[in-house]
């Protein structure tokens, strides 16, 4: 019978952790990640409602603001799904990601029919993905299993 080779003292004082960043670091990119995402989210939507046509003041306002409500609301999403029971943290992630699909889609001159089914695809993909990762890695009470 094979077993598990006993681990240092060294190893287990400084923990099993694998991250490679500070903590310093994790806190400055859950500010810098929703602001890059937003800034190409907002480019990408503004390209879109300008269809290639020349970039004007109202499109770069278009294309600010849409950055910063996405950015604003993908920061409240990492602060407080996490807090949600796993079915409710799946819903938030499926709705995010929908919404966000079916508007960029609905800038690009889709019909509003086809933007909400494309949203509501992606938001049904989304939450089936959330679902199963959350339901795999947390107990009920929502606490991490690994």
């Amino acid at each position: 019978m094979t077993h598990t080779a006993p681990r240092s003292r060294r190893a287990i004082d400084r923990g099993s952790t694998t991250d490679l960043f500070s903590g310093r670091v994790h806190r400055a990119a859950l500010v810098a990640m929703p602001v890059l995402l937003g800034l190409v989210y907002g480019y990408w939507a503004a390209a879109n409602r300008r269809q290639g046509g020349p970039i004007t003041g109202w499109n770069l306002l278009f294309g600010f603001l849409t950055a910063l409500a996405f950015a604003l609301v993908l920061m409240a999403l990492l602060a407080l799904a996490p807090k949600l029971r796993r079915e409710l943290h799946a819903v938030a992630w499926a709705a995010f990601s929908g919404g966000a699909v079916g508007f960029l889609f609905s800038q690009s001159g889709g019909s509003v029919l086809r933007s909400a089914g494309l949203s509501l695809a992606v938001a049904a993909g989304v939450f089936a993905t959330m679902f199963y990762r959350f339901y795999t890695h947390e107990d009920a009470e929502g606490h991490r299993i690994m």
